[in-house]
């Protein structure tokens, strides 16, 4: 299966101890999978030159700093010998990251070289490393046998603006095409602007469309039309491309909507929203983004991931340009005929931007709001862990923000990131950040670690308001 282009994966990077916390990537998105998830892929655009693991940085000769010299230098020679890996790493490190795995991710970084180091103590630290896909962040602890017993790659903590004036110019700076808005959401679960550049242009969405598919469902759910236990039968045809795991389980086997749900969130599963679009019916998610959009007639049809991949990388511009040039009605049925009867096999990864004006989900920064507004008014459990799983490495304390909600998306040219957070006296807040630019693709890791910055000092700003 070829490798999936940044459009519909997760922007993740991991390596952690209790789970795979994938903290660098969209999709676009940063969010906590089972140890049983398959690795994080690599994008299929270019790499960066491999950074050579000499860095300025002086490591302390301490427990973690001795691990963490031995990470850089086995991380320039891969793959790491099992042994080696069994004698570095804690034996529940492994239990939840197979020495396999440790070798996909770190051959996935595509070179680890140190740059700085932050909150040093014998047993932990943090950092920046440059690496293959741009400059991380790494986070190293080690257990009471000094073995490594935590190790987390995520992005860049940047500095977060302190005015809105800085915000507008840091923004304009990543893309040529960009909208924001940070709001309140009010009671009555309308949104009150507080800042705002372009807030009602539609941009596309990129993975964030699953915010409609979550919303559809928990209506269904709402209704007594589903459950969350109902089971999803993972049917061949209904199978697409990674971010995600469930297009490798078997055919035929079943997931419930509930871990579907929280997979399409946290690590933006591709398969477990065309599951669940085909569950609820492309129609009532259409009808979920009129409720929540001024621009629901972008959305019709209302793609799945799978017949998207194979519109844009399926012998392009053949089948993207047959189906542009139908009106609404034929597009319909020739998703339903020719496309539905491509194989995903014929699907190329690309890494310049495809029609992202007419071939994408849309919506404004406004839309976007509302999405979030109308998702915290049907808010249950399920839906409530599906959307904090992720939290894409804000940093915001938990105290003062107790819950954070967060989705993002991504393809070549489009980056996406939206959050939710409720502080603790209970105003809740919605900041949402749409890039595009249609002639060349974005440097995804600088520009969510910019996006994040971004994000973070609005919230900072909201709670002074």
């Amino acid at each position: 299966m070829p490798i999936a282009p940044r459009s519909m994966r997760s922007r993740t990077v991991p390596l952690m101890s209790a789970a795979l916390a994938l903290a660098a990537a969209t999709t676009a998105a940063p969010a906590a999978v089972s140890a049983s998830a398959a690795p994080a892929t690599v994008s299929a655009g270019a790499a960066l030159a491999t950074p050579s693991p000499t860095g300025t940085a002086d490591i302390p000769h301490s427990p973690v700093g001795e691990q963490l010299r031995w990470l850089l230098a086995a991380a320039a020679a891969l793959p790491i010998p099992e042994d080696q890996i069994r004698a570095h790493f804690s034996a529940g490190f492994l239990a939840q990251v197979p020495p396999a795995q440790v070798n996909e991710v770190l051959q996935g970084l595509g070179g680890l070289r140190l740059d700085s180091l932050a909150d040093v103590t014998p047993t932990s630290l943090t950092g920046v490393v440059t690496t293959g896909q741009g400059r991380l962040q790494i986070s190293m602890s080690v257990d009471g046998d000094g073995r490594i017993a935590g190790l987390l790659f995520g992005l860049e903590q940047r500095e977060a603006p302190r005015s809105w004036a800085e915000l507008d110019k840091r923004l304009h700076a990543l893309a040529p095409r960009v909208g924001f808005l940070a709001a309140e959401v009010r009671a009555d679960g309308g949104c009150r602007p507080v800042h705002a550049v372009a807030p009602r242009t539609p941009r596309p969405l990129g993975s964030m469309f699953k915010l409609y598919v979550l919303g559809a469902t928990a209506e269904q759910v709402k209704k007594g039309r589903l459950s969350w236990d109902t089971p999803l039968t993972i049917r061949p045809e209904l199978k697409s491309l990674p971010s995600g795991t469930l297009q490798d389980r078997p055919d035929n086997s079943t997931v419930s909507v509930r871990e579907a749900a929280k997979l399409m969130i946290s690590i933006s599963d591709n398969t477990g929203a065309d599951l669940l679009i085909d569950k609820v019916g492309r129609a009532r998610v259409e009808a979920q983004a009129v409720r929540w959009s001024g621009h629901a007639a972008l959305n019709r049809p209302f793609l799945t991931t799978r017949e998207l991949f194979l519109l844009k990388g399926a012998g392009y511009p053949r089948l993207a340009k047959t189906y542009l040039s139908l009106d609404r009605s034929r597009r319909y049925r020739y998703l339903a005929t020719t496309v539905a009867r491509t194989p995903l096999t014929e699907v190329k990864p690309w890494n310049k931007p495809r029609d992202i004006d007419r071939l994408e989900w849309f919506a404004s920064p406004e839309d976007v709001c509302r999405a979030y507004a109308g998702l915290s008014a049907l808010n249950t459990p399920p839906l409530d862990e599906a959307l904090s799983a992720g939290g894409a490495g804000l940093g915001l304390d938990p105290k003062a923000w107790p819950t954070v909600w967060y989705k993002g998306g991504s393809e070549p040219g489009v980056l996406a990131m939206g959050f939710l957070a409720r502080d603790a006296g209970g105003r809740t807040y919605v900041v949402t950040a749409l890039a595009g630019d249609p002639r060349a693709a974005l440097d995804e890791t600088s520009a969510e670690a910019e996006l994040q910055a971004l994000a973070r000092g609005s919230f900072a700003m909201l709670a002074r308001v």
